[in-house]
């Protein structure tokens, strides 16, 4: 009998042989999963540490201002009055340049960017108004302002009015009289022939004196061209044109000439002080008038100084000094006495003065007055 044994046991072998290829080994890793996606939470923040206090230290006053220095338009004497009692109210040292209004412009002007004065005090308003389109000044409203008539300030604050005064002409009877020639009441009582080099006033563009003079003129008459024409026209009689507004009234005094037109206030000051026979009159066409200002210069190198000056010089009080040295200028603040000898001004025809606009023309008129009238032949 044949035997098939061996043949069946080759074949099962090779079948389970064939199978086990077939099997994955068992240590072969399993394929690696992305890892679930976390949500990310942000760090908290630490709890800030509770600093120590410091000890803060005692609040400081402000320090006292120490100087001031002075801008002064006004007489001499009266910038030291009023230097010396604001010094002695204050404590602090004082000094003044006394300077006539267009000289102070001027010299405001050429110290623009490195000023040498903090405080403007005294002058025509319409050079205050001039020096304020120039940049020249720096607001202020003084809690004291309140009390100054509104008509006699700026609104915006850069000037205060601090003393009134009208134009006039300051006569010297006796030279008059030598003359065969009535004291003048009107604008052309001054072409009088026999008033020839009898005349004086001072030049617009030193003086805020002869610019209220001038700019008087062009109210009057209507026009800058027929102000021109009449300030030609006495040219012929004037003697000279001074650099200072109140020097003509002190050359009547001397005798030297019969008429300077003057603010009224500094005649019957030259009177007082020992020329009796200089005596005030008005025009009867309207006469023009100043208010003296006082102002914070741009720049002031001692500004808080400068607005105690300021403060101080409208009150009644400060207002009132000007009368014991003579100068008899009229206060603005209501509450001061007015002098005896202080003009009033509801017996004076006074022009329709407009300070904005004569601010404005000054250094065109006193310019073209340089260029026709001061080279002009007599």
């Amino acid at each position: 009998m044949y035997r098939k044994t061996p043949f069946l046991f080759s074949a099962v072998t090779l079948v389970i042989l064939l199978a086990a290829c077939a099997v994955p080994s068992a240590t072969q890793p399993p394929a690696a999963q992305p890892p679930a996606e976390q949500p990310t939470t942000p760090p908290q923040e630490a709890a800030p540490t509770q600093a120590p206090q410091a000890e803060l230290p005692p609040a400081q006053a402000p320090e006292k201002p120490s100087t001031l220095t002075v801008l002064c338009t006004p007489q001499e004497d009266w910038c030291q009055a009023m230097t010396r009692a604001f010094e002695a109210e204050t404590g602090i040292k004082t000094s003044y340049v006394r300077l006539s209004s267009g000289e102070a412009l001027a010299r405001l002007r050429a110290g623009k960017d490195n000023p040498e004065f903090s405080v403007w005090w005294g002058g025509p308003a319409d050079t205050y108004v001039a020096a304020k389109a120039e940049g020249l000044l720096e607001p202020y409203i003084s809690p004291n302002a309140a009390a100054i008539p509104d008509s006699q300030k700026d609104p915006e604050g850069y000037w205060t009015g601090v003393y009134v005064g009208a134009l006039g002409f300051c006569s010297n009877r006796d030279v008059l009289a030598k003359l065969g020639v009535e004291k003048p009441d009107s604008w052309d009582d001054l072409l009088d022939e026999r008033l020839k080099g009898q005349v004086a006033m001072a030049h617009p563009a030193s003086s805020g004196t002869a610019y209220t003079a001038v700019w008087t003129q062009v109210v009057r008459l209507g026009s800058v061209d027929a102000a021109f024409d009449y300030l030609k026209k006495l040219h012929n009689n004037i003697l000279q044109y001074t650099k200072s507004g109140a020097a003509p009234g002190q050359m009547a005094a001397r005798g030297e000439i019969a008429v300077a037109i003057i603010f009224s206030h500094d005649c019957v000051k030259f009177a007082d002080e020992g020329a009796p026979m200089l005596e005030v009159s008005f025009p009867k066409e309207g006469t023009g008038y100043e208010i003296g200002g006082v102002a914070l210069i741009k720049g002031a190198p001692e500004p808080e100084a400068a607005k105690m000056w300021i403060d101080w010089v409208l009150t009644a009080k400060a207002q009132e000094i000007g009368a014991t040295v003579k100068s008899y200028q009229l206060p603005t603040n209501p509450e001061a006495k007015v002098s005896e000898r202080s003009v009033k001004l509801s017996e004076v025809k006074l022009v329709d003065y407009d300070f904005i606009e004569a601010g404005k023309s000054r250094k065109a008129i006193t310019q073209r007055f340089e260029d026709e009238i001061t080279v002009a032949p007599k």
